[in-house]
């Protein structure tokens, strides 16, 4: 769906969260920043942030595929809702990937469990909990998935999707941080490198989230 069908959608995202899902299941979103064909501009990581639930973001064609079984496998290992964020430039682009065998998934069936489905204020007090614990788990798995490429230790680039991209064009001898999870974001990790490096920048389209959130925990950035 484009950026504003979220919209749409958020009111079962929220619920969707705190329920967690019996099986896997994506969203994918894509965002178009500067309005190519939209009625307005929207980030739609600040969903993620908002529902508590994990985002993903491609960088090329052969990530928008991978991240694609990815994300399934988290929403399953961690029964929660995932979100891929796309961009226009992702979007409309094409290149060459890898396929693989497609891999074969299990039958589940749905079991009856009110306190987990039934969300009246009285469970879903108790799945808040759930959900702020799962939100912390996913912030250490989100560090796994990070590639870092070497370079100058002059200054250093945190960023994600097709920023990735820019950054390697414009910046080739920049140390850089790749994301793959936006949110959550392994600040731990991030910390670890922004002192490998002189000066830390962000680079990020729409809203600030990422410098917000490592300026919040304490790390020097622009």
């Amino acid at each position: 769906m484009k950026h504003v069908g979220l919209n749409l959608a958020a009111e079962p995202l929220m619920t969707g969260s705190y329920t967690g899902v019996n099986a896997g299941m994506v969203i994918i979103v894509a965002d178009d920043p500067n309005m190519h064909s939209s009625q307005n501009e929207q980030d739609s990581r600040n969903y993620a942030r908002f529902a508590k639930v994990p985002m993903l973001e491609p960088a090329d064609s052969q990530e928008a595929k991978d991240f694609i079984k990815l994300a399934f496998d988290i929403s399953e290992k961690f029964s929660v809702p995932v979100i891929v964020r796309s961009e226009t430039r992702i979007s409309h682009s094409m290149s060459v990937v890898s396929l693989e065998e497609p891999k074969q998934s299990s039958e589940l069936e749905f079991e009856k469990d009110s306190e987990k489905w039934v969300m009246v204020p009285v469970n879903a007090r108790k799945r808040h909990r759930i959900v702020e614990e799962r939100l912390k788990c996913l912030q250490s798995f989100s560090g796994q998935l990070v590639k870092i490429d070497d370079g100058s230790s002059r200054y250093g680039v945190v960023c994600s999707g097709i920023n990735y991209q820019y950054v390697k064009e414009a910046l080739p001898d920049a140390k850089v941080f790749k994301l793959a999870m936006v949110w959550p974001l392994p600040i731990k990790e991030i910390n670890k490198f922004a002192q490998t490096v002189s000066k830390l920048y962000v680079v990020e389209e729409l809203d600030p989230i990422i410098e917000t959130e490592l300026k919040a925990a304490g790390i020097e950035v622009e």
